[in-house]
């Protein structure tokens, strides 16, 4: 090569651009705000979002704390996981319990047992009673339709509320953190990240998952087209039975709203597989709280939820 001729650099491949700009986010971040926070619920999105933090500050300590809104119907292997993550890093947990709000009778249990769209007083609460100004989320663009709208900075008013139409434009990853006395801004470091992207960089990086996420034998029952985990929280009703399938689930929220499916996926290069021929997003076909309405999502994004 002589003196003139341009050096070349190597390319990205697609997994590292993707962890390159979530680092980035994540350090970002610690420079622009004060008091960040981690949202950590065991699931999939959650602990990879974890792994890239973790990344981001290596070796140095992890400089934020995790929040987790326990519904009270948790699938116990998650919150295993949660917590075994937690002792492994030697990290900071906030915990805010649906059930403690329902017993003081803030909240009220719905007719349908499920506890997923009470999650947002309890995170509004907790977010303004610690002054968390930053709040990372491991949400994506491909779940959900209102998920798509957002940005990776996204801010929220005093009342915790979004509102679509103050959605910065984010050219050239330049991330406007800006917000007054009382506000503050989600953030979501997988926004461009796919379902596919998540397992294939679980695989890439080795990340332990809880054996929810692979396939195993289960007792389920079926309801509005889903397989759910048969418990106290209030399934199964009437004429639904139980009966013992080989399952997995592809997403994780509680007992009372996800949905698992059919499989026999039990290694990670199967998972693969399975998830790149299905034709349906994670949350399309597993979420029950996400087939409320047409517009459950982004009616609970308004009012505070994720």
């Amino acid at each position: 090569m002589t003196a003139t001729e341009p050096r070349s650099c190597p390319r990205l491949g697609h997994l590292d651009s993707l962890e390159s700009e979530a680092v980035h986010i994540f350090r970002e971040v610690a420079g622009e705000f004060e008091r960040p926070v981690i949202l950590f619920s065991g699931g999939k999105d959650s602990i990879v979002m974890l792994h890239l933090a973790l990344k981001a500050f290596a070796p140095a300590p992890l400089p934020f704390s995790l929040l987790h809104v326990d519904t009270g119907h948790n699938f116990p292997e998650v919150l295993e996981y949660r917590d075994r993550a937690v002792a492994e890093h030697r990290l900071r947990l906030h915990v805010v319990s649906v059930q403690d709000y329902i017993d003081r009778g803030v909240l009220r249990e719905r007719l349908d047992g499920t506890r997923n769209p009470l999650q947002t007083v309890p995170l509004t609460e907790k977010i303004q009673a610690e002054r968390f100004d930053a709040v990372f989320g491991g949400g994506r663009r491909d779940e959900e339709k209102a998920r798509a709208k957002e940005r990776v900075f996204s801010l929220r008013d005093e009342f915790s509320q979004w509102d679509p139409r103050r959605q910065r434009p984010e050219l050239w990853q330049l991330y406007n953190g800006r917000h007054a006395p009382g506000e503050h801004v989600r953030v979501f470091p997988l926004s461009n990240w796919t379902e596919l992207d998540v397992w294939q960089y679980i695989a890439r990086e080795k990340i332990e998952l809880p054996q929810i996420y692979y396939a195993h034998e289960r007792e389920v029952f079926r309801r509005n087209g889903m397989w759910l985990t048969a418990g106290d929280w209030g399934g199964p009703r009437g004429t639904e039975s139980v009966e013992t399938r080989l399952v997995r689930y592809r997403t994780v929220g509680d007992m009372s709203c996800t949905g698992a499916v059919d499989s026999d996926a039990v290694t990670l290069d199967q998972v693969i597989v399975e998830i790149a021929a299905s034709r349906l997003t994670e949350r399309g076909a597993t979420r029950a709280d996400d087939k409320m309405s047409e517009a459950a999502m982004e009616d609970r994004k308004r009012e505070g939820y994720f």
